[in-house]
């Protein structure tokens, strides 16, 4: 179901993890949940920037990229990552834990967007941050097909729907866009 890329090395030319995760705020001893995190080109990079004092929770339906996250992140020697096999629908992860939930290139992997959304709410501290980042809905070099995409207004409208706040929408990069939320008082 995820959508793997030629190689990893060559995606960090055109999406920097690192740049990107300092662009939204994320800082030592944040509570980072990455919900669908894949096999990690997020959660590991969060997980050096975080460090000892925070915490990342990855989550994934697939248990296979899970088991490759947890083998990178053995070889990086990172013991902060806590990994978590389940749908984003369902998983329970925390009462008003988290600093930041990332939802990195997988609202249209979810069965049900706007329910897994809603189902992250529960687990934002009351000045959280819900990150969406995704796929332009226009042609790329590559990508998921143009038609399963959302564009910024469609997951805008969708993230406002689910109960946030929406602060902004951005580009990130020449294929991708970042949706900045909060939690709406």
């Amino acid at each position: 179901m995820h959508h793997t890329y030629r190689n990893e090395a060559q995606r960090q030319q055109w999406q920097n993890p690192g740049r990107i995760l300092a662009q939204i705020g994320v800082k030592a001893g944040d509570i980072f949940i990455d919900l669908a995190c894949g096999s990690g080109f997020f959660a590991i990079p969060a997980a050096r920037m975080i460090g000892s004092e925070g915490v990342v929770c990855a989550v994934d339906i697939d248990g296979e990229a899970l088991e490759e996250l947890r083998v990178q992140a053995a070889q990086a020697r990172l013991n902060n990552i806590r990994f978590k096999l389940a749908a984003a629908e369902q998983v329970a992860l925390c009462e008003r834990c988290a600093d930041m939930v990332f939802v990195g290139i997988a609202l249209h992997d979810f069965k049900n967007p706007l329910k897994a959304l809603q189902n992250a709410r529960g687990a934002l501290k009351s000045y959280g941050k819900l990150i969406n980042l995704d796929w332009k809905k226009e042609p790329t070099p590559f990508g998921p097909p143009v038609s399963i995409r959302f564009s910024e207004s469609e997951a805008a409208a969708l993230v406002a729907s689910a109960g946030y706040k929406v602060v902004s929408i951005g580009d990130s990069g020449p294929y991708h866009y970042v949706i900045m939320a909060n939690l709406s008082q």
